[in-house]
């Protein structure tokens, strides 16, 4: 085993290097276009993605790498907490997308804009677009710019005005305001990303953002953190869905509209009442 870091904006973890379609070519491209890929799939592709995707790796994000196969490594993702390993979130990735770890591990900061802009130098010299809820290390400021560390021993630079510290202290109505920019964006089974997100990939990413580390998975979510009666329910707090003697299949943070989520696939990011039907299967009501 070997230590890696994702050195494109975003990577999209599958179930086996046989997983990825011929649409699924843009994900899966030396460069991959995260964007366009979402884009050009209609609802019947994304169904499609079940039981081929699983997750996403966000830029200078750590694994643990297996092993390696015709192009593709076998990794674990350790920020992302899942029952299915110890170590983390288990998956395949094209081993075009990982490098060298950043140099540099301390005072953390995560990109709170749906897309950042990666510069070379202060403010010029494009490098990349990066998605919210990237974690990245910084290491100097200059002229309201932070410097951060790359993978495969590079730096770059980033507004000031796209970061927050990760650990710079929260509010619960943080959740909602950080959830609520992504409403409209269409569902995206095994999202983590400002490009498509899941009901739980939208729990994980702003977590990530406001310093927490949390299970990538419902059901693991549904048992690592704290329960509460649903009485004592606030803005922020996320509600479980379960059906008897299954998984929890889903999630979302309670607002005061009712609840701020990612519905499901061929739907988009919304914050609605909890409907009747929702309430039958309200399982578990829990707090970051």
């Amino acid at each position: 085993m070997k230590l890696a870091a994702a050195k494109v904006p975003v990577s999209t973890v599958w179930t086996s290097p046989d997983a990825p379609r011929d649409i699924d070519a843009p994900a899966t491209a030396a460069q991959p276009d995260v964007a366009a890929w979402a884009k050009a799939m209609d609802v019947e592709s994304r169904l499609g993605l079940h039981d081929r995707t699983l997750t996403q790796l966000l830029f200078a994000e750590p694994v643990i790498v297996r092993s390696e196969r015709n192009g593709w490594s076998e990794i674990i993702a350790p920020w992302q907490p899942s029952s299915a390993d110890d170590l983390g979130y288990p998956g395949w990735v094209p081993s075009s997308h990982l490098g060298e770890l950043p140099g540099s591990a301390t005072a953390p900061v995560a990109v709170t804009v749906p897309t950042a802009e990666l510069f070379s130098e202060p403010g010029s010299g494009h490098v990349a677009e990066l998605s919210f809820a990237t974690i990245l290390a910084s290491v100097d400021h200059a002229d309201g710019f932070t410097r951060v560390a790359l993978p495969d021993g590079g730096s770059g630079w980033l507004a000031d005005e796209v970061l927050r510290p990760v650990d710079s202290p929260a509010v619960p109505d943080d959740r909602i305001r950080l959830g609520s920019l992504f409403l409209g964006l269409d569902y995206l089974w095994g999202g983590t990303s400002t490009y498509g997100l899941d009901c739980s990939g939208l729990i994980h990413a702003v977590s990530r953002v406001l310093g927490q580390r949390i299970p990538r998975d419902a059901h693991d979510q549904c048992a690592a953190l704290e329960q509460i009666s649903q009485d004592e329910a606030r803005a922020g707090d996320v509600y479980f869905f379960g059906r008897p003697g299954k998984k929890v299949h889903h999630v979302g943070f309670v607002s005061p509209q009712g609840m701020l989520h990612a519905s499901e696939t061929g739907k988009r990011l919304e914050n609605e009442p909890l409907l009747p039907e929702r309430l039958q299967t309200l399982v578990a009501t829990a707090r970051l």
